[in-house]
């Protein structure tokens, strides 16, 4: 990863899926619906960007309103890590989770319960339907999001070629 794509503190500004995993992310969106989806995003930091490999849909654990809010356990973390483990040596790298009827954008919910580094993929889900679907990072002082690119893997012909996406 050059130094363009990368933030001041040297976290990447871009992360990478495949059609499969954004296609994944985007149907558990619209599976929960009206609540909010979560999940946990494996991957590992490529020279190209943030690279999402596989998913784990999580139980979203929050009691007192789970249609704008997720919450995971300390269990599901572990549980999360260690499948990523199990996945020839994946990574926890990440979130995500949908916003019912909202925008793809952090709340300031999100920014509470965020923690720095991971990355935070949000997929907006309108009347039962998946739309727009965008990614954050939490700043080191916990002040607010930077949006990442997302682009979505397409492979052709044994080659792996990028375009930028967010719906």
């Amino acid at each position: 990863m050059n130094r363009e794509e990368m933030r001041p503190s040297g976290v990447a500004t871009k992360i990478l899926l495949s059609e499969e995993v954004r296609a994944q992310i985007r149907a558990h969106g619209a599976e929960t619906y009206p609540q909010e989806c979560c999940g946990a995003l494996l991957g590992h930091d490529g020279e190209t960007g943030r690279e999402v490999t596989a998913l784990l849909p999580l139980v979203n654990r929050s009691e007192d309103s789970p249609r704008n809010r997720f919450s995971i356990t300390a269990d599901d973390v572990r549980e999360a890590e260690k499948a990523g483990a199990k996945m020839h040596g994946l990574e926890v790298i990440g979130w995500y989770h949908s916003h019912p009827d909202h925008p793809p954008r952090p709340s300031e919910y999100d920014r509470e319960y965020a923690w720095p580094w991971y990355s935070y993929i949000i997929v907006s889900v309108e009347k039962g339907a998946a739309k727009e679907m965008s990614s954050w990072q939490l700043a080191d002082d916990r002040s607010g999001f930077s949006e990442e690119k997302i682009e979505v893997m397409r492979v052709r012909a044994g080659e792996a070629q990028f375009e930028g996406a967010g719906r």
